[in-house]
């Protein structure tokens, strides 16, 4: 929690101006008869060293700069985002997952696929390592290989990271859930930008914090 003005504790304090001129230290009461005199108020920005670092600043205006920036932090952020699939997902559920994942991937955010046997798919899981092989070559435009594909019990995954935006290129293209054919995306580009946010959300779709291995728990997933 932030201390301001009558809230500071210590006995004395380090007064820097909001332009970054450094007053010295000095008793908090004589600060405070500073900050006010300026009609500013008297913020306490690093309280755990000694004597406390405070700020004469307009604390409204701070409050805002502070909140914007960790907004701007939390965006730029590297997150995780799990694609989930079966051995038998047909051709449109497909191209529509991999139109996601490459949304996540121009976000500049990771996507783990996690490929699940069930029952008499356990006999052939090589099945599932030529799923994701199939997955790498199609997004080889978007995405480079962070982890390749690996067996774990009943799942088969792997992970992949963006490439440099400059060497990005889509090929899957959502439309209310269908496909764009290339030849029609410039003119329909526009469109689709108005368009993008009324496209459903696949169910469970989600996203967690960067994670570096394959058995992170908390991914969520697209279904």
């Amino acid at each position: 929690m932030t201390r301001v003005n009558d809230r500071i504790r210590a006995p004395r304090v380090r007064v820097v101006t909001a332009s970054g001129q450094q007053l010295g230290v000095m008793p908090t009461r004589e600060a405070l008869a500073k900050a006010r005199d300026a009609g500013l108020d008297l913020v306490e920005i690093a309280g755990q060293v000694d004597p406390p670092v405070c700020k004469i600043v307009d604390y409204g205006k701070f409050k805002y700069e502070q909140a914007k920036l960790k907004k701007q932090k939390s965006k730029s952020s590297t997150r995780m985002k799990e694609i989930k699939l079966r051995v038998g997902t047909g051709q449109h559920d497909y191209n529509i997952k991999l139109g996601r994942a490459e949304g996540f991937l121009d976000g500049n955010h990771k996507c783990r696929f996690v490929l699940q046997f069930k029952g008499r798919e356990n006999a052939h899981k090589d099945l599932g390592f030529v799923v994701l092989n199939r997955i790498i070559e199609d997004l080889k435009t978007m995405a480079q290989v962070d982890q390749p594909p690996r067996m774990s019990g009943r799942i088969v995954a792997m992970i992949l990271s963006p490439l440099p935006q400059h060497q990005r290129k889509r090929k899957f293209q959502l439309f209310h859930g269908e496909l764009i054919e290339e030849d029609d995306h410039d003119e329909e580009e526009e469109e689709l930008d108005d368009l993008d946010d009324e496209v459903p959300d696949d169910e469970g779709e989600g996203e967690t914090p960067d994670a570096a291995s394959d058995g992170d728990p908390q991914a969520d997933d697209v279904k």
